[in-house]
């Protein structure tokens, strides 16, 4: 079966969207774009420069009187609208996912009900942004506070999940009052563009919602941009330092969801039948192994490893690599061919220096439909060293390495033996020992016998260089307000009215 998408510009343009225009004329130049699932090109992508990106700056500060001026329940009513549009638009959406990220359509269908579900948690939070009365001393008077908005923050998103992101950043940030200059990955811009189209169709004001594709230029000149009041990123460590070094010259504050490595403890009481299909899914299956909260080290009890191995290689083996418009297809391709590359290194250095057993996996297809794109076979490698490279680095592709422990006390210490710390699983019926567990766990999101995704009501975020900062809930409104005291000094005893 021949793959679904032909050549051809299937993506059309991705221009810039600033103040309400479209803008193709960049002095970022432009890029084709690539389909993952062969190679081929797809689309032309114009790029931002820094003179866009003050531009984008400059059209939100215009904006911002606009919007912080609507009443809060007037915001509240367009966020929410912006959440029933997504659904709307969900069967555009889904195919221009695919097409952009190589998504499998498994993957991409549930990814405007997701950021959907985000728009419509924060529309409730819109109208009620509120500040506090404090006790009023040592001076007699008034103490309260206001939280208000930075004005316009920047947000740096990531290409594994564009539309995700959008629901994260945009709908706490446009609940908090603020306008934004959104700058999404030069390798998936499409699905941003295209919901910034429809907050414009919804009623949103020209020049709140602002999108300019770039690379780290431009992600670097919205980080240092004296105008931007903070930066929300997600992306990879080595490019979170830059942004955190280009933000230091104005002093910025920034909100960073980074890498991780998470780990999947499972004892011996554990449901098999519910925690290795999860563990395989989240382990290697979810988008293609390119999420930052994959399951990638699943450690098992050494008394029910070779039950679980062969659990998991079952699992894994059902799953379908190949055509990712296919209903079928499980595990779509990588990014990119140096993604590709880079993960097939990981796999062959770990076995060659026996820092795991291959079990399955570890090559790519070099003949047929899926040879020109840029696939991964799903992969197992067992008897994994818990210092070596394959199990310290990220590897955001379809690879999931298995280790034992023979207590509780070495499986926290395996676990916690990462820079990372973004989530951790728990798989027990013993529920003293699993909350102990998730006391002792230096994660940011634990979850005890299932999964929950990312719920737009709960903080999501993590420890060490997973990053800091959090998304969801009240605390993800939090990270788009700053905090004004105002104080009012009151007479000691009432005036005299003659």
């Amino acid at each position: 079966m021949a793959l679904t998408v032909p050549a051809g510009a299937d993506l059309a343009e991705a221009r810039l969207l600033i103040g309400g225009e479209w803008l193709r004329d960049t002095t970022g130049g432009a890029q084709e774009h690539l389909y993952p699932g062969n190679g081929r090109v797809n689309g032309l992508v114009h790029l931002a420069g820094a003179a866009e990106v003050d531009l984008a700056v400059r059209r939100a500060h215009e904006a911002s009187p606009v919007w912080r001026g609507l009443t809060p329940d007037v915001r509240r009513d367009l966020i929410a609208r912006l959440g029933r549009a997504l659904l709307e638009n969900a069967d555009e959406l889904i195919r221009i996912t695919t097409l952009e990220m190589g998504a499998p359509h498994r993957f991409a269908q549930w990814n405007p009900s997701y950021a959907a579900q985000w728009f419509a948690y924060y529309a409730g939070w819109a109208d009620k942004v509120e500040g506090t009365v404090n006790p009023p001393f040592p001076a007699r008077g008034m103490n309260y506070t206001l939280a208000e908005p930075y004005g316009v923050v920047g947000l740096i998103t990531a290409w594994n999940a564009p539309l995700v992101f959008i629901g994260m950043k945009i709908a706490p940030a446009l609940a908090a009052g603020n306008c934004v200059v959104l700058k999404p990955s030069e390798l998936a811009p499409y699905s941003s563009l295209r919901f910034a189209e429809i907050a414009l169709e919804a009623g949103v004001p020209e020049g709140v919602i602002n999108v300019v594709p770039g690379g780290p230029d431009a992600g670097a000149a919205l980080s240092q941009h004296p105008g931007v009041g903070k930066i929300s990123f997600t992306g990879s460590v080595p490019t979170a330092r830059r942004v955190i070094e280009a933000s230091a010259a104005t002093i910025k504050p920034l909100a960073l969801e980074l890498g991780g490595k998470s780990a999947n403890l499972i004892f011996p009481d554990a449901d098999l039948d519910q925690a290795i299909p999860l563990a395989a899914t989240f382990g290697l299956a979810a988008m293609s192994g390119q999420g930052c909260a994959c399951l990638t080290r699943m450690l098992v009890h050494e008394s029910i490893h070779d039950e679980v191995l062969e659990r998991v290689k079952a699992q894994v083996s059902t799953y379908k690599m190949g055509d990712p418009f296919s209903e079928e297809t499980t595990i779509g391709p990588l990014i990119t061919r140096a993604s590709q590359e880079r993960v097939l290194g990981l796999i062959e250095r770990a076995e060659q220096s026996g820092a795991g057993s291959l079990v399955m996996g570890g090559t790519r297809p070099t003949d047929g439909d899926l040879a020109d794109g840029w696939f991964v076979r799903p992969t197992v490698l067992d008897d994994v060293d818990p210092d070596s490279e394959i199990a310290q680095e990220e590897i955001f592709g379809p690879v999931l390495s298995i280790m034992t422990f023979s207590s509780p006390e070495q499986a926290v210490q395996i676990a916690n033996n990462s820079r990372f710390g973004l989530a951790a699983n728990i798989n027990t019926r013993d529920l003293s020992l699993a909350h102990l567990l998730a006391s002792r766990l230096d994660a940011g999101s634990i979850r005890i016998n299932g999964h929950n995704g990312m719920s737009a009501s709960a903080p999501f975020g993590g420890y060490g260089e997973s990053g800091y900062g959090r998304e969801g809930g009240r605390a993800g409104l939090e990270e788009f307000l700053h905090i004004k005291n105002v104080f009012i000094a009151l007479p000691d005893t009432l005036p005299d009215p003659s």
